[in-house]
């Protein structure tokens, strides 16, 4: 069994409280707690910035549009080391506090990280164009990061005492194979990524990590591509399935990995679902693709459709609880939903 196959959160939580929000996290996800990101305390705790602590001999800085490669360590390296330290230690005393995962738990922890692709297209190259333009850099960037995720994953596995597996997000993955991502100017077009360069660039996160690693795409997932890769599993807003996606979901499943669906809102909505509610909407799915509810179990996790960082703290403690139970009754009896 995967251990995406659980309830789990897609990594940002509201708010600027790194110890409130792991205490919660790790309080009501029984199964894939994981380590949250708090994007609202500014320059280094973005999806990017958490990028600046984690990649080895690359630095970053701000620029206008965002973050640029620094050629030495300065400011915002420290702020995003500081920040990502600061999230480990509080981790660790909800972590102790909770007892911990357990004998014979199997209760792993969840970090994540930007994708290799979405990182090379968000930071820009000194001259200001994406670095995701220069073939050396992305490469660079690629093994840069797989060594700090594994690095990161490793510490946090030893410190904690249990299984650390890895979330790469990948956002802008499918407009860059698609060559829909914009240059500088228009003279200076961002070419699309090749399947090949781009499966090996995943493949070489995943051979590094040492762990289960998922992709985390918000829609339009490119599920050739990632059939063809050796991620391990895949979380996808549910809400943005076709009927394109479901021949390259159901294949992916077949190859006995797993698929984590978004499928509770990242605000509270006029009417709250309920858990039984949103484990009909996962096996609805896996019903739709043909695949037998005892295999659910097995195959299926369940999420808040992207990040919570825009909800407010009190939606972003149901959503997680709903995922949960939702979870629980997709693992205990699919059959009887």
């Amino acid at each position: 069994m995967s251990d995406f196959a659980a309830a789990t959160g897609i990594g940002s939580w509201p708010g600027s409280a790194p110890r409130e929000a792991a205490e919660i996290v790790v309080g009501e996800l029984h199964r894939l707690p994981h380590l949250v990101e708090l994007p609202a305390r500014g320059v280094g705790a973005d999806m990017i910035g958490r990028a600046g602590a984690l990649l080895v001999d690359i630095a970053i800085d701000t620029v206008p549009r965002g973050y640029r490669i620094a050629a030495r360590p300065g400011a915002v390296t420290r702020r995003a080391k500081s920040l990502l330290d600061e999230d480990i230690d509080a981790i660790e005393e909800a972590w102790e506090k909770a007892g911990g995962p357990g004998p014979g738990s199997g209760r792993p922890v969840k970090v994540q990280a930007p994708g290799p692709v979405t990182l090379a297209a968000q930071l820009e190259l000194p001259n200001g164009h994406r670095a995701l333009t220069d073939a050396g850099a992305v490469r660079d960037l690629t093994s840069s990061l797989a060594e700090g995720v594994a690095r990161h994953r490793a510490e946090l596995a030893r410190r904690l005492g249990t299984t650390v597996v890895v979330q790469y997000d990948e956002p802008v993955l499918s407009a860059a194979l698609a060559g829909r991502l914009t240059g500088v100017t228009s003279l200076n077009p961002v070419h699309p990524v090749d399947e090949v360069v781009a499966i090996g660039l995943l493949d070489e996160c995943v051979a590094a990590a040492g762990a289960e690693v998922m992709l985390h795409s918000c829609a339009d997932v490119p599920w050739n591509v990632l059939q063809r890769s050796a991620i391990h599993a895949v979380s996808v807003d549910a809400s943005t399935l076709g009927d394109a996606d479901f021949d390259g979901l159901g294949e992916f499943l077949d190859s006995g990995r797993c698929v984590v669906f978004g499928l509770v809102p990242t605000s509270a909505p006029a009417a709250r679902p309920s858990a039984e509610e949103v484990a009909a909407a996962a096996v609805a799915i896996t019903d739709r693709i043909g695949f037998s509810r005892s295999s659910v179990r097995d195959l299926v996790g369940i999420s808040p459709a992207c990040g919570l960082a825009g909800a407010d703290a009190a939606w972003a403690r149901v959503a997680i609880g709903l995922c949960q139970r939702a979870a629980d009754a997709v693992s205990e009896d699919p059959d009887a939903i």
